[in-house]
């Protein structure tokens, strides 16, 4: 099994592609073992010291770790526990992926068109940087959005999102006046 692994615009997190599906729909994040109960990978994956957050694109895994570890000690414990993991048969997840784009029933046309854009225009170009961007809501033309994996604590998420974003959805839906992040 060949493992790539791609730089990040977050110095803390390498995005690991291990050339298989890794989440057939969905994404999930875990930021500590206790929350990984469900994934026998992302468990694995804490076992290796200095790991702060492992998360699970459709293709790829996203490792964030702590500043006081570096790349050169974590990263063969990385790269041997994805291997293990693919050889061990076991799933990613057992169950349902812990995705935070819930469908609270019928959308606005407003938010529908928000939604349409970020998941053609935006989530994909941020996959290929390890991360996602999710939407939580749109109350009084400010959307709040989840920032995942590669996106969470990344040094231009905040551009990212002020002149990327906002300035996108400002373009086509006039009701957006501002987008923030929801980091909690």
């Amino acid at each position: 099994m060949f493992i790539q692994t791609e730089d990040t615009p977050n110095p803390s997190t390498l995005k690991f592609i291990p050339g298989k599906t890794v989440m057939e729909q969905g994404t999930a994040q875990f930021t500590s073992i206790g929350e990984s109960s469900s994934s026998p990978l992302a468990r694995r994956l804490f076992a290796v010291d200095g790991i702060t957050q492992v998360f699970f694109g459709h293709d790829f895994i996203s490792i964030t770790k702590a500043e006081s570890h570096d790349w050169f000690t974590i990263k063969p414990g990385v790269l041997a526990g994805i291997m293990e993991h693919y050889a061990s048969g076991m799933p990613v997840i057992e169950g349902e992926a812990d995705d935070h784009d819930e469908d609270d029933g019928e959308d606005s046309d407003t938010v529908s068109q928000i939604k349409h854009l970020l998941d053609t225009r935006v989530r994909p170009a941020v996959a290929m940087d390890g991360g996602d961007i999710v939407f939580k809501s749109f109350e009084n033309g400010v959307v709040t959005l989840y920032m995942r994996g590669a996106c969470q604590g990344c040094p231009s998420s905040t551009a990212t999102l002020k002149m990327g974003i906002e300035n996108m959805l400002r373009h086509y839906i006039p009701e957006v006046q501002e987008v923030m992040a929801d980091n909690g």
